[in-house]
């Protein structure tokens, strides 16, 4: 009996060393790379880092990367964010000339000015660094795929919405952003073919602003003073309402407005019944899908289109709890429970 008790006592002295010796090597390795790692950085060069759009675009990218390195163990993707502070290409440009000299493996953009932007992605490409567009294309540059929205189509519907809601008459002002930035020109594109099937619409003006709340702000006001008839606004973006400024500046129901993008400091503008209709981009995808290209295919190898269209997401006072439930899950903040409960 003593002879089997010894025995026992070995025999669990030895597991536990056993054990803990295996638990070691566990620990060394669970959650590590191997050595033949590959390392990714992509440069993440949006329009303007004080615009809430690509601020989503980024927490997008991030989130791709981080997927990306978990799902992949011979993966480790980092975002390199280049963005300038306010809409500027010449900057942007400059940040992905910069970004090649610093040894990138990939970037992505929305270009600002086409013709400035097509120059600064033809040499990168012409250095070996793939390029990928989002949000506002380059078409004629080598970049190899672009992911967004149908511009010209989006304005289009821009203005259909709108004319529902005045019964296809009334006075209207365009608010249409930068003159410059080519996703911009499109919608505008779209808005003025569309209003020609509307003859009793009048377009009493169009505002080119610069885009950020305060300048958008300013003239919408502007316009409002100046006609006091005035019916509705056609917004080809949502920059006034990047803001709550306009909470307490804009009566409720007094003009039918519809606008591009619907991001969490939008909504109150949503439930106060100020606009009617925001015409949401998934921006947080423009961040997620540009990166996963990019993966397929300098590091999976995969056959990339040359175009993938992004589809967007009315948002009413009707569907605002869905779309606020949608914009949390994806790791938005700010956005008030009552919205979530809706």
């Amino acid at each position: 009996m003593k002879l089997n008790i010894k025995n026992y006592l070995f025999a669990l002295m030895l597991s536990v060393f056993i054990f803990n010796g295996c638990q070691d090597i566990t620990d060394e390795y669970v959650g590590k790379k191997p050595e033949n790692v590959k390392q990714v950085n992509i440069t993440m060069v949006a329009k303007s880092s004080n615009n809430p759009v690509f601020l989503s675009a980024k927490i997008g990218a991030e989130a791709a990367a981080k997927d990306l390195t978990d799902k992949h163990s011979l993966l480790d993707l980092s975002i390199s964010w280049r963005t300038p502070l306010e809409e500027n290409p010449v900057e942007q440009a400059e940040r992905i000339i910069n970004a090649v000299q610093d040894g990138t493996d990939a970037i992505i953009v929305s270009c600002s000015d086409t013709d400035t932007l097509t120059k600064a992605i033809n040499d990168a490409v012409a250095s070996g660094i793939p390029v990928m567009t989002f949000d506002s294309d380059a078409p004629d540059s080598k970049r190899f795929s672009f992911y967004g929205p149908n511009d010209e189509k989006m304005g289009r519907t821009v203005f259909t919405e709108l004319a529902a809601l005045l019964n296809g008459k009334g006075k209207i002002a365009v608010l249409g952003g930068s003159l410059n930035a080519p996703n911009i020109k499109k919608r505008m594109i779209g808005v003025l073919a569309e209003a020609k099937n509307y003859p009793d619409i009048e377009i009493v003006e169009v505002v080119y602003h610069g885009e950020t709340a305060e300048t958008a702000s300013a003239e919408v006001l502007r316009v409002n003073a100046e006609h006091p008839d005035l019916d509705g606004w056609a917004m080809v973006g949502g920059w006034p309402f990047f803001s709550d400024y306009l909470l307490n500046k804009l009566e409720p129901g007094k003009y039918k407005i519809v606008a591009v993008d619907a991001l969490p400091v939008q909504l109150p503008y949503i439930e106060k019944g100020i606009v009617n209709a925001f015409l949401g981009q998934p921006t947080f995808r423009w961040g997620e899908i540009a990166v996963e290209k990019v993966i397929d295919k300098i590091f999976l190898g995969e056959e990339v289109k040359e175009n993938y269209e992004m589809k967007l997401i009315k948002v009413t006072i009707d569907n605002l709890g869905g779309w606020s439930r949608q914009l949390r899950a994806w790791g938005y903040d700010g956005i008030p429970d009552k919205y979530i409960l809706m």
